[in-house]
């Protein structure tokens, strides 16, 4: 769950932190006093896009940071971790965003930076934002796919990654094949620019690790000097008479001839010895190196030419030795294929229809278990809208093969194309979505998804963005209801304008807008049980209160209490 929200410098909020609480939290708040803005921001903190026009006026940066607890130690939170190299101790994810005044985007996660791209990885099985958008969203039957493989995720996952290797490896050899079937005169061009390429970079005569060993002989030259005076004053200070050597073998004996009447003495003998000989071996050493320590201009010269040939080619081919010498044999492989390219297309012909072969197997896996998830969903989507006042709807997902060459077509998600279907009144025949639910129906429709999915996706927050729009009366209860139902399985956050919905809340947050030195602040407080009923009062009846609205918002406090209390 989001446990700390804290928000710096961004849009029209100065600094604000929010502490969340398990359970349903309800935000409310007179328009333009922040509500949203405080869901952008944590939409920004899940990997949404950025933009400078967030920055608050006059500040260098905005900054969001969110600390989420995770209480499940086999949430996929923790795989995720481990493949980003993110530690996740005591079961505390933090995630922070930071947007500059010039556009700059900086992502930690538990203070690790970050792409965005991996921060969204962490967000999205964190968070799960719902607003009027992904209403939207559902009304495009692109995304339907994505939403019934939701529903049964750790069904479908082994399928899902098996299918999607063998299709990745198929589009490889599919484009590999086209890449030799092009066109004799390209063909023909590409083949002697490999050969020349081939040729200069056999002409250099290179061998592994050259530069790297080049460069530290020019090294050694350019510096022969300090090099030579180095080792010289090293090998003068430890070998000689009265020198270094000499006196720690004075120590060793002196301590040797007497170990027989101390065991402390015996210990050190043997431990100076262990020192005394490697420091004898390395001062011979130090001999060596000086006698075969030669300075040769011409060396040098050959060094720098030899260098200079490299740098050039490492400029066309890699950025080292290693580099280029893996490109040739990359350019050797490639013109051994087109030398001999009727037999290399026609071992791609053979391995391109196995793959396929292999990848409408498991996509016919995938159909199956969509088909049996699809019989599931559709009962818990019909069960789920009688509550929300649509039991006379009737709710169908649809699939559609499409074929090539008398066999299934194949897409990155296996070969199906489905759509959800609805049918809001008695008699009318089921339709996409799109062509027959009003806003309303929409709503009702995506939450009653989100109800049945937050079981399933494992989010540890879901956060509702003004997904009441369109509804009232009796349908704003049961909306109310099942929002507080999806709070039993996951933190739920709601920024609303029904009474219905706030009176829900475990956690009633009150979101206002002051003036403070001619700028305008956002503050966010938690409302009491008195206050709380004066705030229900005014999303009543406005700004005017009346004896007869508090009432009416006590009874619906109560009723709330009764409804919760009979889920416990």
């Amino acid at each position: 769950m989001l446990t700390e929200l804290s928000i710096r410098d961004f849009a029209i909020i100065e600094n604000i932190a929010i502490t969340f609480n398990e359970g349903l939290t309800v935000l409310t708040g007179e328009t333009g006093a922040g509500k949203s803005i405080i869901i952008d921001a944590i939409q920004l903190l899940a990997g949404g896009r950025g933009s400078v026009e967030y920055v608050r006026h006059g500040s260098k940066k905005c900054e969001i940071e969110g600390l989420f607890t995770i209480d499940d130690p086999n949430h996929m939170i923790y795989h995720t971790a481990k493949q980003f190299g993110v530690e996740i101790q005591d079961g505390q994810v933090v995630l922070q965003r930071t947007i500059t005044s010039s556009g700059k985007s900086i992502c930690r996660v538990n203070s690790k930076l970050v792409t965005l791209a991996i921060l969204r990885e962490f967000g999205r099985m964190l968070i799960d934002i719902h607003s009027q958008h992904e209403t939207q969203v559902l009304m495009n039957p692109d995304h339907h796919l994505e939403f019934l493989d939701m529903y049964e995720p750790n069904v479908i996952m082994n399928t899902k990654e098996e299918y999607a290797y063998l299709y990745e490896r198929l589009m490889t050899l599919k484009k590999r094949y086209k890449q030799l079937n092009e066109n004799e005169q390209e063909m023909a061009h590409r083949l002697d620019l490999l050969e020349f390429q081939k040729n200069e970079i056999e002409q250099a005569n290179l061998s592994p690790n050259e530069d790297l060993e080049l460069e530290e002989e020019r090294k050694t030259l350019v510096n022969f000097e300090r090099v030579y005076t180095s080792l010289t004053k090293a090998y003068n200070a430890l070998y000689g008479e009265g020198k270094g050597l000499e006196w720690v073998n004075d120590a060793m004996l002196s301590m040797e001839e007497n170990a027989k009447f101390d065991s402390f003495i015996e210990q050190k003998a043997e431990d100076l010895a262990n020192y005394y000989y490697p420091l004898e071996d390395l001062t011979y050493e130090l001999r060596n190196k000086i006698e075969n320590l030669q300075y040769n201009p011409e060396r040098l010269n050959e060094i720098e030419s030899r260098l200079n040939e490299i740098s050039r080619l490492k400029k066309k081919y890699g950025e080292s030795v290693n580099d280029v010498l893996e490109y040739l044999a990359s350019i050797e492989e490639e013109l051994e294929e087109i030398k001999n390219k009727d037999n290399h297309l026609s071992s791609l012909v053979d391995q391109i229809e196995e793959t396929e072969k292999d990848a409408l197997l498991e996509a016919q896996q995938l159909h199956d278990i969509r088909k049996r998830s699809a019989e599931k969903l559709t009962k818990a989507v019909m069960h789920e809208l009688k509550g929300l006042y649509l039991e006379k709807a009737a709710f169908s997902i649809s699939f559609d093969i499409e074929e090539q060459h008398h066999r299934p077509k194949l897409h990155k998600n296996g070969f199906d194309h489905i759509q959800f279907l609805i049918s809001t009144n008695p008699g009318e025949p089921l339709k996409v979505l799109s062509k027959v639910a009003s806003g309303g129906e929409l709503s009702r429709i995506m939450l009653v998804l989100k109800k049945i999915f937050a079981k399933h996706q494992g989010v540890t927050s879901v956060i509702f963005d003004e997904v009441d729009t369109g509804v009232s009366g009796r349908v704003a209860q049961a909306m109310a209801e099942k929002i507080y139902q999806i709070s039993h399985d996951s933190q739920v956050l709601c920024i609303t304008h029904l009474p219905q919905v706030a009176a829900m809340a475990d956690t009633h947050k009150y979101i206002e807008k002051e003036e403070k030195q001619n700028r305008t602040i956002t503050k966010v407080r938690e409302l009491s049980r008195d206050e709380q009923i004066v705030e229900l009062s005014r999303m009543m009846t406005g700004t005017k209160l009346t004896d007869t609205a508090l009432e009416h918002a006590k009874e619906l406090l109560d009723s709330s209490l009764c409804f919760k209390s009979a889920l416990t």
